[in-house]
């Protein structure tokens, strides 16, 4: 199986082509940035399918990271995976951010909790907690640093993501055995792909995933009365 796999849910626009149990992608590009993710992916796409044998047709399925992240980043991730799914007549699956940071410690931390924590801005976190084996212990939510740290228990835990040390400073606050071992701010695509090839599409649609409301303000003033 060929996926493509897309992400500009956080501080990056990304893509890479991957085949099930090959160890490096076929092709892969990844572009730091905050904003301007909807000028740069479709160019960046085409970029990576031409540097693959067959191109869009060759593929078999279509991954994407669904969030949480940046609102604007979602939709123009998601818009272009439903988009080339549709297309190319394949499969599209959701990945979420969370599980694509953590998913390269699974099975490497004997012992450890394997905590996800990405800023959500204002002292809040998107969080996430696995066992070392990947078995959730705390499912993905929308806390503080502190309750972040509160709700990884006796640890000890190892924390991956961009609010990795504002969460281990809390830990370390409270007594635990806390390690940042990576603190990006996007998680590495090849790990959507992965993620992409064993998720199951009727149980994880390429649908955004928000933790709270868009920072939008409906507009009141010059508003036309209804009929």
């Amino acid at each position: 199986m060929r996926i493509l796999a897309i992400d500009t849910a956080l501080g990056a626009c990304s893509a890479c082509v991957l085949e099930a149990g090959a160890s490096e992608s076929l092709a892969i590009e990844q572009i730091a940035m905050e904003r301007g993710h909807a000028e740069a992916l479709m160019p960046l796409i085409e970029r990576v399918m031409n540097a693959v044998e067959g191109g869009f047709a060759s593929l078999d399925r279509v991954a994407v990271t669904v969030g949480p992240g940046s609102y604007t980043g979602l939709r123009v991730g998601v818009s272009a995976a439903r988009a080339i799914a549709l297309a190319a007549g394949i499969p599209a699956v959701g990945v979420t951010t969370l599980a694509a940071c953590a998913a390269p410690l699974v099975g490497r931390e004997p012992g450890r909790v394997i905590a996800a924590a990405l800023d959500a801005k204002h002292g809040q976190v998107w969080f996430q907690a696995l066992s070392s084996e990947g078995r959730q212990i705390v499912a993905l939510r929308q806390v503080s640093y502190r309750d972040a740290a509160r709700a990884i228990g006796a640890g000890p835990v190892s924390l991956v993501g961009s609010a990795s040390l504002a969460v281990a400073n809390e830990a370390w606050a409270i007594g635990l055995d806390a390690l940042v071992l990576d603190d990006a701010r996007a998680p590495d695509v090849i790990w959507v792909a992965r993620l992409g090839l064993i998720a199951d599409p009727e149980s994880a649609p390429p649908r955004p995933l928000y933790l709270k409301a868009p920072e939008t303000t409906p507009q009141d003033r010059a508003r036309l009365p209804r009929r």
